[in-house]
């Protein structure tokens, strides 16, 4: 049995659908299960999980092609414009972010998946700023790094257990 990262062709275009609608299931979750916390604007990210796999295993362009699908197809499904808007700029500025930092070799996963969260946070507040027109919305950036900053390590572990697992499944 070939491994993911060896798959070409139609055989790497159908792991990238099905990890997908991976991707858009966890962010389905996250839609339907709010975090029982009265912060508002906060999420696990737990369709990140994928896309950092994807990094890692895959590459960047076919990483980027699953998170922007994602991204688009949860829009349509369950969004709105505003939440694109959001969703998108977070979804680019942190995936950019990760794929430099992970270019550089310094960085672990959880720590590429830390600055990936921080980032997301950052875009969608300078979103937010320029929607509402004012610069305020930063006030809130303390707890957003915060947050993106926890979220990002649970997430960067769970994606090394898995990335660990197919490795080690490989070998």
């Amino acid at each position: 049995m070939r491994s993911l990262t060896e798959t070409k062709g139609s055989a790497r275009i159908a792991a990238c659908g099905v990890l997908t609608a991976l991707a858009l299931i966890f962010s389905y979750i996250e839609f339907l299960v709010p975090l029982p916390i009265a912060i508002p604007g906060i999420k696990l990210g737990l369709a990140n999980i994928v896309v950092l796999v994807c990094l890692f295993l895959l590459g960047e362009k076919y990483a980027f092609l699953i998170n922007c699908t994602r991204i688009a197809l949860a829009a349509l499904l369950f969004g709105s414009v505003f939440s694109a808007l959001y969703a998108l700029a977070g979804g680019v500025v942190s995936f950019a972010v990760m794929a430099l930092l992970k270019r550089t070799n310094a960085f672990s996963v959880c720590g590429v998946s830390m600055a990936g969260g921080v980032f997301h946070n950052l875009a969608q507040l300078t979103v937010a700023g320029f929607l509402v027109g004012s610069a305020q919305v930063f006030y809130y950036f303390p707890v957003l790094l915060l947050s993106g900053m926890v979220t990002g390590i649970g997430i960067g572990i769970l994606a090394t257990l898995i990335l660990r697992s197919v490795r080690h499944t490989q070998a």
